[in-house]
């Protein structure tokens, strides 16, 4: 089922990382092609606001919803009617995001240079902020969690949810997703999705009862190409976390680990999208075999079989076999997982020579599905290569570092000369005219 790349001969050692990347299975997505699909309906969204996201609503998810601000009496029915155990399981899921998010905010830091001179890094949260959970083959209220909490706890002030309309629940956003912003205090949910939701996040309008519907200064959460393309096209108009691609797992075994769990793990990836990745990178051949004999029986029996197939049989999917656990850490290095498993002998010692992954998981019992729900980790994490150079989102998300300059009269005398010195020799002379310009007797 999983195509196999031999590099037991050919070692990752003797190859470049460029060659590396190269080598191995990856989604391959234009998202430049879609910008070109996406920029009319950003344009007219800009131009037209409320009535052309509507619009595009209504030929994309063939429903047009009366208004875009979901009223607050449903946000609350929904809160009401949920099945109680996934109440309560999104309460474990919201009090462990919580948790540890508290614990990555940061304290302002002033360095003291000399006896009046200090430079304090201050930590500012952005002032509004729009969140997308997606719809479409699955329903997400998960990263309505992942995408709530850190905001909140990084002090984000104002924030709306966007998630896609459902004809099926009349022009509302899944009540499962609308009951997780309600847990989470959140009165503010757009119904609209795709490339209009960033669009209208980024530029506002006015709904159709004549509410307001204030911009955002950013905006975060995965969804598919579309809206990945409208991210990447209005970015600078507003901040973004990333530009996520299709899902990824990589897991680094050894003959230690216990095929029926690599597969599950293999299989619990491709369920969300026939573009989903999932790669196995081993030094056993013996595990290789087993695992696809159980992944026949687990693809058989799974619920998205269909679609779990196309996932691991495409060329995004597939397992790279290596001589020795060195090259396997090279590989999962070069590859830069989204989500990436180490089951071997002495997991924690292999996973802390790991550098690129958006998140590990160490061991038998730390599946990538623990991270999607009640691990306390973010799920919201780089894809296609790029845990190489960012990480996945956090509350530094949503926190600017901001550093704040206080200099007395003695301490910029102490270094006029050397600005002085450094402007003129960038030949920028009013650089260094406007330190002279506060010691007319001169700086000594």
């Amino acid at each position: 089922m999983l195509s196999r790349i031999d590099l037991r001969e050919r070692m990752p050692a003797e190859l470049t990382s460029a060659q590396l990347q190269a080598t191995l299975p990856r989604a391959e997505i234009d998202v430049d092609a879609a910008v070109h699909q996406v920029r009319p309906v950003v344009e007219a969204v800009r131009e037209r606001g409320v009535a052309a996201a509507l619009d595009y609503t209504e030929q994309f998810d063939e429903v047009r919803p009366e208004t875009v601000r979901v009223p607050a009496d449903e946000l609350a029915k929904a809160a009401e009617q949920l099945d109680p155990t996934v109440r309560a399981a999104l309460h474990v899921s919201i009090e462990r995001a919580r948790r540890v998010h508290a614990d990555q905010l940061r304290s302002d830091v002033t360095t003291t240079l000399a006896d009046g001179a200090t430079v304090t890094e201050r930590w500012v949260p952005v002032r509004r902020v729009g969140l997308y959970a997606p719809g479409g083959l699955a329903v997400y209220p998960s990263s309505v969690v992942m995408n709530v909490v850190p905001a909140q706890v990084a002090g984000v002030e104002s924030l709306v949810v966007c998630s896609p309309p459902q004809a099926e629940f009349g022009g509302l956003p899944h009540p499962t997703i609308l009951a997780a912003a309600a847990m989470l205090g959140v009165d503010e949910v757009w119904a609209v999705g795709g490339a209009q939701a960033v669009a209208l996040m980024a530029y506002g309008g006015t709904d159709t009862d004549g509410t307001p519907l204030a911009g955002v200064d950013m905006v975060t959460g995965p969804g598919n190409v579309y809206l990945t393309a409208a991210k990447r096209m209005l970015r600078g108009v507003i901040g973004i976390d990333s530009e996520a691609g299709p899902t990824e797992i990589a897991v680094l075994a050894d003959d230690t680990a216990d095929p029926d769990h690599v597969a599950a793990d293999l299989v619990s990836q491709a369920e969300h999208d026939p573009l989903a990745a999932s790669v196995l990178v081993t030094t056993s051949e013996g595990l290789v075999d087993a695992v696809e004999a159980r992944l026949q029986q687990r693809v058989a029996a799974t619920k998205h079989s269909e679609r779990v197939r196309a996932a691991l049989t495409g060329k995004q999917s597939g397992v790279v076999l290596v001589s020795t656990l060195d090259d396997a850490i090279r590989v999962v290095d070069a590859y830069a997982a989204e989500h990436l498993e180490i089951q071997t002998a002495d997991a924690r010692a292999v996973a802390a020579r790991v550098r690129n992954a958006g998140a590990i998981f160490v061991g038998p019992y730390s599946p990538v599905s623990l991270g999607d729900y009640c691990a306390g980790s973010n799920h919201v994490l780089p894809t296609g290569g790029y845990a190489r150079h960012s990480s996945g989102l956090s509350v530094q998300t949503f926190l600017r570092g901001i550093h704040v300059v206080d200099y007395s009269q003695a301490a910029l005398r102490d270094v006029a000369d050397e600005v002085v010195t450094l402007a003129n020799a960038e030949d920028l002379p009013a650089h260094g005219e406007a330190v002279q310009a506060r010691f007319p007797g001169g700086a000594q």
